[in-house]
Parts: structure tokens; C-alpha cells; sequence
């Protein structure tokens, strides 16, 4: 089941983007009004986003959509089909490639982003995996639905919404570990407190500190492991995060080493999955 909808003024947006003044080559050969079928199917496997936007837009542009439309987030083999419109040409061909192009990228995401969730569940099936918010600015809530297509989740959606302290933030303070999480606390008492570390050494001074969630920083399997074993025997034990280089190739191992939860930015920069598009005269 798909997660959302982008909503019409984005679609509105991302077409006009394609056609801010027509269609200049169907508008000069004359073929607007032709009746016409426009089919997209999946070229290869894939797991699929953006196929709601794809049937919207359509309408959008006076189309019509024939038959079902594969719901994002399905798993999808070479050749099946996604979704058919139909209409005037000029219509079909002024959504046809953004259409295309959106399904292609967010399929990549979501594709990429299943395959870190399957390869963390075969390490440990409670595993979770979480997307950053490092996705291409401006693109956001497809990014996002993209990921939750894919299996995983939002990190941190904003700024606004957790409490992650960075070396950053702790390079403006000078105070013990256990001030600042009580200063946190008594400022945001109904939040979980996520600090991320880059060492061991850091580790054990938050975990004697009492964050709630340690996110460790680029660390090697071995120490996620070490880390993770002596957060297990406190008596309220924190949850570990592996983040930094976490991809569909490591994602087993840091699961099995102990991970709660595993942090990626990789999805983002995933390939586009091909969605092949058929352009034809109705029948």
C-alpha cells in the first residue's frame, strides 16, 4: 500500500515545469486531438513509487486511466504493467516523459532502500533501517514516500521534530554528558534523546551518561558489536544505531552485531530504475 499522495499543486508544478507554454512539436504537427493510449511497464525488477503521481497527473491533463494502477511500494517484475492512460495525444505527450522520470527515480529509491531492509532482516529480523534527511533538497516528500515504499523510514524529517546531538552541538558546550541530557530532558521531556558518537571512548562516556538512543558514527562491525553487547546488560538499555557507509552489502553484519536500527543516506543516490513506456494511436 502506497503511504501518500504528492499533492496536486507539486504534480501541478512538476508538469509545468515540462510545458510552461504547450507542447511545441505536437502543436505544430497538428496531432493534439488524435485519440491515443500511453502504457508504462516495469523493464526490469523493481520495487515501485511514484505510480499514484504518475495516474494523477494524468488526470490532471484530461486523462483517462484504463484499468488498475500498481500500487507503490509493489514488487514488480520485468515487463509488468504499471499503469494506462488515454486520451488526445497532446495530452499524453505532455505528461509522458515527467510522469515516466518521477517513477524512475523514486523506483530507485524505493528498490535501493528494500534491498538494505532485506539484507538487515536476514541479520536480525527486528532490525529497522532509516533514511537521513540528506535526500535532494526540494524533493523531500518524494524522497520520503519513496523509502516508506522501499520498507524503511524517516530518520529525523526536520530539524524541528528530535533531539540529535552532534559533536557540533557539543563543541559549544562545557558540561558533563549527563548535564546536557538533563538539560534536554527538562526541555523536551516527552522526546527520546539520540546522541552520535565517533568512538568508543565517546560511546561508554553517553552510555554511563543515560542517552536513549547512541548513533554510532561510521564504526567498524567489530566495535558496533562491543558497543551493543554492554549496552544489553544495563538495566534500561539504549538503542543502537549504526550509521555512516551503511548500504545493502554491510547492512547483514551490522544487524547481527546488534543494531537496532540502521541509519542510510545510500537510497538517495540510488540508480533509476527503467520504466518502459509505450506512446500509440488508440485502436
Amino acid at each position: 500500500m502506497s503511504p501518500y499522495r504528492l499533492p496536486d499543486p507539486a504534480l501541478e508544478a512538476i508538469l509545468g515545469e515540462d510545458t510552461p507554454e504547450g507542447d511545441a512539436t505536437t502543436f505544430a504537427l497538428g496531432i493534439g486531438d488524435a485519440p491515443g493510449v500511453l502504457e508504462y511497464r516495469a523493464r526490469g525488477p523493481m520495487t515501485l513509487c511514484g505510480s499514484e503521481e504518475a495516474a494523477r497527473m494524468g488526470q490532471l491533463r484530461d486523462l483517462i486511466i484504463a484499468g488498475p494502477v500498481a500500487a507503490g511500494g509493489s514488487v514488480l517484475d520485468a515487463g509488468q504493467l504499471i499503469l494506462r492512460l488515454e486520451g488526445r495525444a497532446a495530452d499524453l505527450h505532455a505528461v509522458w516523459k515527467t510522469s515516466q522520470t518521477l517513477m524512475e527515480y523514486l523506483s530507485g529509491i524505493a528498490s535501493a532502500t528494500a534491498a538494505i531492509v532485506a539484507a538487515a532482516r536476514r541479520g536480525n529480523p527486528v532490525t529497522s533501517v532509516a533514511c537521513t534527511r540528506k535526500n535532494f533538497p526540494g524533493t523531500k516528500a518524494a524522497a520520503i514516500k519513496a523509502i516508506l515504499c522501499g520498507g524503511a523510514t524517516p530518520h529525523r524529517l526536520s530539524l524541528s521534530e528530535t533531539l540529535l546531538v552532534f559533536a557540533e552541538h557539543r563543541a559549544f558546550l562545557d558540561e558533563s554528558p549527563a548535564a546536557s541530557l538533563a538539560r534536554l530532558r527538562n526541555a523536551w521531556p516527552e522526546r527520546r534523546i539520540v546522541v552520535e558518537v565517533g568512538d568508543e571512548a565517546e560511546a561508554a562516556l553517553w552510555l554511563d551518561a543515560g542517552a536513549d538512543v547512541l548513533q554510532l558514527e561510521k564504526l567498524p562491525v567489530a566495535a558496533v558489536a562491543r558497543i551493543a553487547a554492554i549496552a544489553a546488560r544495563m538495566p534500561r538499555p539504549p538503542l543502537i544505531a549504526a550509521a555512516g557507509g551503511v548500504n545493502a552489502g554491510n547492512a547483514e553484519d551490522f544487524a547481527r552485531a546488534g543494531a537496532g536500527v540502521l541509519v542510510t543516506s545510500s537510497p538517495y543516490f540510488a540508480p533509476p530504475r527503467d520504466v518502459a513506456v509505450t506512446l500509440r494511436p488508440a485502436p
